[in-house]
């Protein structure tokens, strides 16, 4: 359920900075309809609307407008660290081992 909720807070914030199910399907590579789905989904666990919508135009209501100030650095604080993280993939960590007689250790390391 926990993985739904960031899904859709995420579909949420493209819909809400884009201002149109369009361009927000599209960066989200699903279709408009199951776009739209996503977002009905998440006001009714919700209970609150959160984009008003017209034929032309889409816009985060007030309750929209706290959550997009409130989650979006929060998603992007965990974006930015999940990418520093991927550096630490490229050194090398931990102990190194090796078995040698001791002139060998000795005389070589």
């Amino acid at each position: 359920m926990a993985r739904q909720n960031i899904n859709d807070l995420l579909a949420f914030l493209v819909v809400a900075r884009e201002r149109s199910f369009t361009r927000a399907a599209a960066q989200l590579d699903v279709s408009q309809s199951a776009l739209s789905h996503t977002i009905r989904g998440l006001e009714e666990r919700l209970g609150l609307r959160l984009l008003t919508r017209t034929t032309r135009s889409v816009a985060p209501t007030e309750a929209g407008e706290r959550l997009l100030r409130t989650v979006a650095p929060k998603l992007a604080e965990i974006d930015a660290e999940l990418s520093a993280l991927t550096e630490l993939r490229d050194k090398p960590a931990g102990t190194i081992r090796i078995t040698a007689a001791e002139h060998s250790a000795t005389t070589i390391l």
